[in-house]
């Protein structure tokens, strides 16, 4: 059996991700529980880039994965390694393991393993390689060869995993896969298991698509004497229809959904953090308390279905907790607006925008307005608010309203209400004419709120401009 779970020992994780495309939501939620687990106990952290595939891995998707992870708050401990430059010390221990008599030169040729492939394909069974090279050493000296691991035959193997159980493998189900290709480079199965050897690594946390890779991997680490990590296979992320993960579901890179959706980190953490783990009814969960509280007994084996409504519903709490600076910045990112005056004005009419905003997209369309020039485009189906009797509305209102002094919110509601009495009118129906008028649109913050956020001048120019435009023919 596999080492049970090692807490008593220094613990450390690693998130290993390959650099051949953006870091998804499954490789941020590997990451993510890979940093609580080391952080609840107090170890460490690692990250490692496997770049063993030098035909995708680029740096940009490196430089995406690092933004990703430093995005959400996913520091590592001392520098990233990356595995390509490992590539002799991993030659060094697939030759170990032939001169332990544990691996073997093999130089079947391409023909006899296509001759194998088709008769596993024709018994309708999954390829094993059976190699006539496992006990002989007599190859030829002037063929190329590959280093293949001695798999065990006999018996099985069991894992104590600590999401899925005790999982257990005959080991006739096991072929001798290969260590060194014949070029000399080593394989990404020999390459993971001496890297996480390496960096000490005592937890192996990973998507359960590598479940089968443990029982490949663990006899290289049986037959080099090393102590065996604690595996934990966390199970996939599924689309809201039960379905694979696409991009239909949202299978895209974290980048996407801070740049392009508008969320912010510590959502997107706490809403990965729930996907597949829990603690009791709570939710809303803290990066504080997500540390105290995360434990691997409490992942579940089922896949997690992954609903951007929800996504955006978390979202929306965090953006009413935000710091309104902090939100004035992000929103001036998206409305180019980074001057000192736009961003101060953004800033103060964060508690009116954001209680009405589930991302960052929406916080900064319903900023629009405050930067929006004279005469203002109104939309489509706003402009029916202007017709018949509400231009003469609007008149009324610019009156009552340029007569007030001390321009706030208290001052410009006590104008618009005494308008709304003396023409008997419900306050709504002074408000929405004035809402289009200034903003241009149906829904807006509350109106006294962009009375008080536009200005006296402003605001009395934008009444003005509908108040005075002629209204459309028919």
């Amino acid at each position: 059996m596999s080492a049970t779970d090692n807490t008593t020992a220094p613990v450390v994780t690693r998130f290993a991700p390959s650099p051949t495309g953006f870091l998804h939501l499954g490789g941020a939620r590997t990451a993510l529980f890979n940093w609580l687990f080391a952080k609840h106990h107090g170890g460490k952290f690692l990250l490692r880039i496997e770049d063993t595939d030098r035909v995708r891995s680029t740096q940009a998707a490196i430089d995406a994965i690092l933004d990703g992870m430093r995005w959400l708050g996913l520091d590592w401990d001392g520098d990233a390694v990356f595995q390509f430059a490992r590539a002799t010390r991993h030659a060094e221990v697939a030759n170990e393991l032939v001169a332990r008599g544990h691996a073997y030169r093999c130089w079947m040729t391409p023909a006899e393993i296509d001759a194998q492939r088709a008769a596993a394909q024709a018994a309708k069974q999954p390829l094993r390689i059976r190699s006539p090279w496992r006990d002989r050493t007599d190859g030829p000296a002037d063929r190329r060869f590959v280093v293949r691991l001695k798999a065990p035959r006999e018996g099985a193997t069991t894992i104590d995993d600590r999401v899925q159980g005790a999982v257990t493998v005959q080991n006739a189900e096991l072929d001798d896969l290969v260590l060194l290709r014949s070029d000399g480079t080593p394989t990404y199965m020999l390459a993971v298991v001496v890297d996480d050897h390496d960096m000490s690594v005592t937890h192996v946390i990973r998507g359960d698509d590598h479940l089968n890779n443990a029982f490949r991997q663990l006899p290289i680490i049986r037959a080099m004497g090393w102590p065996e990590p604690t595996y934990a296979h966390v199970p996939m992320i599924h689309g809201a229809d039960g379905g694979k993960l696409s991009k239909r579901h949202g299978a895209v890179g974290v980048e996407a959904y801070r740049d392009e959706l508008g969320i912010l980190p510590e959502a997107l953490d706490n809403y990965l953090l729930r996907l597949g783990w829990g603690h009791g009814d709570a939710e809303i969960i803290t990066r504080a308390q997500a540390v105290e509280w995360f434990d691997l007994r409490a992942v579940g084996k089922a896949p997690s279905r992954f609903d951007l409504r929800k996504l955006d519903s978390l979202n929306g709490h965090y953006l009413r907790e935000a710091g309104d600076a902090r939100l004035a910045a992000l929103a001036g990112e998206r409305l180019g607006m980074s001057d000192d005056p736009a961003l101060d004005l953004l800033t103060r009419a964060m508690p009116a925008l954001k209680p009405r905003a589930a991302n960052l997209n929406e916080l900064a369309d319903s900023a629009h307005f405050l930067f929006a020039a004279r005469p203002l485009d109104v939309d489509a189906d706003a402009a029916p608010l202007l017709d018949g009797d509400a231009r003469a509305t609007l008149a009324r209102a610019h009156a009552a309203l340029d007569a007030v002094q001390h321009w706030d919110t208290e001052t410009t509601e006590t104008a618009v209400r005494v308008v709304a009495d003396a023409a008997g009118l419900k306050l709504g129906q002074v408000a929405q004419p004035l809402r289009v008028a200034l903003t241009g649109r149906r829904a807006s913050p509350g109106i006294f709120d962009v009375l008080a956020l536009l200005g006296r001048d402003e605001s009395l120019a934008r009444i003005a401009d509908q108040a005075l435009a002629e209204e459309p023919a028919a």
